[in-house]
Formats: C-alpha cells, structure tokens, sequence
C-alpha cells in the first residue's frame, strides 16, 4: 500500500475516532495494521534522530521537560505528547503532525515509551539518544521481577546509536552502564547531600542508602534544593533557578532532562536558555497539575508505585487540605497493590484522609487504618466519591493511580478548565 495512501486513510479513521469521542491510540493502531512500516520511515526523516525515554517512574514530565528544553535551543521537536507510551499512541501522534504527503516538519523526536514496548520500538527504529530514568518496583504482574525490567532498558540502552544517558543513584542503571561501551554513557544523578532525599527501590527496603562507590562523573546533577528553588550543576557550573515543578522528584527528573538536552546539544548547548526555559516548566497532566475548583486549588498527584508515593507525601504538606486517596488496579495501574503497604502514611495523620475511592478503595482503608490515619469517607465510585469531596471548602489534594486519575480528570472537566488530552 503507497504510503500517501495509508496516511489518508490513517487521518481519516482520527477524524472519525474524534467525532464519536474514540480513544487517542485507535488511528495509531489502524494504521500499524495497514502499513507496519510507518513508523520508522516517518521517523526517519529527522536530521536529529530520536530519543528514547523509559524507566519506572517520571516519563511523562521528564519527556516533557526535555521537549521544551530542546525547544529553548531552537529545535522543533515532536513528541508522543498526550503520553500514550505505546508504538500505536507514537502512530497516533504522528498522523496529527504529518501532512498528506506523509512529510514530518521537525528536527528531533522525543518519545516516552513504556519499558516493556520500548524493546518493540529499538528493534524496528534505532534512537541516536536514549534517557533511562530509574527501576522501580512497579506493575510486579506485568513485568516480573525488578531484574527483569533493567533487562529490558539494557535492550534499549544497546539499540542506542549514539549517546545513552542513565541515573548513576540507580545501581540496576550503573550496571547497565557498565555493560556497554563507556564512550556511549553519560550519567546525571545527585550532589552526596541531596540522596537520601532520592532512594532506589533498594534503598525503600533497607535503613541504608545503597553502597555505590566510585559514583562516574555526571554532567547534570541536582545540587541543592529549597522549598521553591533548586541548584543544578551543568558540566561543572553552578546554575540556581526557581520552578513550577511541585514535587521533589521532578527536580530530580530535571536534573535528567539537563542532562540528555546537553548530551544532544554539546558545545552548542546554550545553558542561560536552558535554565531560563527549565524555570517556566510546568508538570504534565495528573502529574502534579493543580486545577481550580470553586476558586480553591485541587491538586493532582499519580502515585504508581512505594517510591512515588513517599515522595509524592513528602513533597505536598498536608496541612489544611482535604486529601482524597483513589487507587485502581486495572491493567494500567498493575494489578498488584501489594506494594501500598511498603509506604508511610504517618504524614497524614494530623490531618486525616478525607475520601478514600477507586476500585481498590477497601483495601486502601485497611492500610490507613492499620497506620492509625483518620479517614472520613469510602466510597469505591469514583465519581460519587468526587461529588462528596468537592464539597469542603478547603484546598485539595488527590493522590490517585493512573486509571482514577485519567477517570477524575474526566469528570472535573465537566466543572472547570482541564488541559485536553488528545
């Protein structure tokens, strides 16, 4: 089938997928089926290659933070922006980008791919440039054991052409450095200070921080943070700047961010542009993405996995908010909720859990209960759930998995302004 062809066929099952309120990933999908090649030979026509971003936790933000950064250098850049991190929601983001002719006007591609399809995505498009952030205990049912998952980015880290940057703090990612060739790997990671503010999966498990010696030099690294500011060092200079990014883990995915763009850029790179873009950054959505509701805050955070949520806690004061907890374990949560009892709620017992809900609501009371939180309500619904929590009139806050949080998303768009998700 001509190319041209299948493109116009794949717009027009978008347009179709659009009118009737379809999925993002559907004309991604339908248009693999009817020409397996698309994307590589679509993606191939970038001067600048691709880049590949994958890890357990912080893709989506990260990916958006090494677009807008690679932006500041003046690149054009495509991404999977909606953070559809399979091949048929990277087809499905292309078709919006394309022309007729089936032409990519963009000089990079930065694309956020889940671990286990990135294996899939390496072997038929080679990335010139891939970032692996982290390995975490994360969706156990889907991926097996953790070992299991760096196995999987060191496939990654192998198809990658020329330059793979990786998380030094990280000890399953400093062997997958070590396993490749060294003029391959450049590191970011963090000043001796800022770590125990940052454990591994190891680290949740043990009352000391992993015993990584001779740490390899990095070129990003987060050298201190304040409670509304953050020092970074870029190849060896000091840069401080204030940021939008709520969350003490996205200062740390920053950190990642600066470390892949300087890769790509080298001698060109222009730090005063980057650090002057990197302090306008705000959060992809449900990642810590605050809305407005009756003139009050309401906060989003995606909590997928032990580590996440510990820092998700720490990094979110709870006092004079109402917290709301919504936890799902359809497929894309991971089944597994196991990992909930590896957290520590002790931060929420001043103020209390409001609203517990989702599909796994009961079992997320027993766990806040058996930590003495004080809950107020639990109501599986989400939707009823949601009801009853907008009613205080204090600021809020929702930890949520990634299935409730796309699912709340969707009802607080019926009362306030939510950034579409296409």
């Amino acid at each position: 089938m001509p190319a041209s062809f299948s493109v116009l066929l794949g717009k027009s099952v978008k347009k179709i997928a659009a009118l009737r309120g379809g999925g993002s990933a559907l004309p991604g999908l339908f248009v693999e089926k009817i020409n397996p090649s698309f994307i590589k030979n679509t993606l191939a026509q970038l001067p600048q290659g691709v880049v590949v971003v994958s890890g357990t936790n912080g893709k989506t933000t990260t990916t958006k933070m090494v677009v807008e950064l690679l932006e500041s250098q003046g690149l054009k850049v495509f991404t999977n922006r909606t953070g559809s991190n399979f091949t048929r929601g990277i087809a499905a983001a292309l078709l919006s980008e394309i022309d007729i002719r089936g032409k990519l006007d963009t000089d990079i591609a930065v694309l956020e791919l889940d671990e286990a399809h990135a294996i899939h995505f390496v072997r038929a498009v080679k990335p010139r440039y891939s970032l692996l952030l982290n390995v975490m205990r994360d969706q156990l049912d889907r991926f097996g054991e953790i070992d299991t998952t760096a196995k999987l980015l060191q496939t990654v880290a192998e198809a990658t052409e020329e330059t793979v940057v990786l998380n030094r703090e990280d000890p399953r990612l400093l062997a997958v450095g070590s396993s490749i060739e060294s003029n391959k790997v450049v590191y970011f990671g963090l000043s001796d200070n800022m770590r125990s503010e940052f454990p591994s999966d190891d680290d949740m498990r043990s009352d000391k921080l992993s015993n990584i010696t001779d740490r390899p030099p990095a070129i990003a690294t987060l050298d201190d943070l304040t409670e509304d500011s953050a020092v970074f060092d870029i190849n060896g200079s000091k840069h401080e700047t204030t940021l939008k990014l709520d969350g003490i883990y996205n200062t740390f995915n920053a950190a990642a961010a600066i470390a892949t763009v300087s890769a790509i850029l080298k001698d060109e790179l222009n730090i005063n542009s980057l650090v002057a873009r990197l302090a306008t950054v705000t959060p992809a959505f449900g990642r810590g993405e605050i809305l407005t509701i009756n003139n009050q805050p309401c906060e989003l955070v995606l909590v997928k996995n032990p580590s996440g949520f510990r820092l998700g806690l720490k990094s979110f004061k709870p006092d004079d908010y109402s917290t709301m907890i919504a936890i799902n374990d359809n497929y894309a949560d991971g089944r597994d909720m196991s990992w909930l009892w590896d957290v520590d709620f002790d931060s929420l017992k001043h103020e209390g859990v409001s609203m517990v809900s989702g599909i796994r609501a009961y079992d997320m009371a027993l766990r806040l209960q058996y930590e003495e939180v004080e809950i107020g309500e639990v109501i599986p619904s989400l939707k009823q759930a949601l009801e009853s929590f907008l009613q205080s009139d204090k600021p809020k806050r929702i930890y949520c998995s990634y299935t409730a949080m796309l699912a709340l998303r969707r009802e607080l768009g019926k009362i306030t302004e939510v950034e579409a998700v296409k």
